[in-house]
């Protein structure tokens, strides 16, 4: 186990041992995430379009830097702020009609903020 830590310790700089989760975490709300979010919604009542665009509304809602797809949201933010929207998305599916959801959910993370803007340049 000290041979774990001491590891931990030369990858992450010093650390108290106890605290390894926290100093993680730190890395990941100070810097800027893409979450990559796609909805699959099932229901009897609605078709699954009209349920997606409400949970796009979410998004769009939100304030957060996103870029709609064919397949999926790609949505940057803070990682708890992104993964506080993925809920609301979610409990928005269901309150305007979703039986069930299939999410899939993608992250992107880095030591440095991580932009829509930077991945796609070279293509748009």
């Amino acid at each position: 186990m000290e041979k774990i830590f001491g590891e931990m310790e030369e990858i992450f700089g010093e650390m108290d041992n106890k605290n390894v989760y926290g100093n993680k975490r730190r890395i990941m709300n100070n810097t800027i995430v893409n979450l990559a979010l796609q909805v699959l919604p099932s229901s009897l009542v609605k078709h699954p379009y009209d349920i997606v665009d409400e949970a796009i509304k979410v998004i769009a809602q939100s304030g957060l830097n996103y870029k709609v797809t064919p397949f999926e949201t790609v949505i940057e933010g803070h990682y708890d702020e992104i993964m506080r929207l993925v809920k609301q998305v979610q409990e928005t599916c269901y309150k305007v009609g979703a039986d069930s959801l299939m999410t899939y959910i993608k992250i992107q993370s880095s030591r440095r903020d991580v932009t829509i803007a930077d991945k796609m340049a070279k293509y748009e």
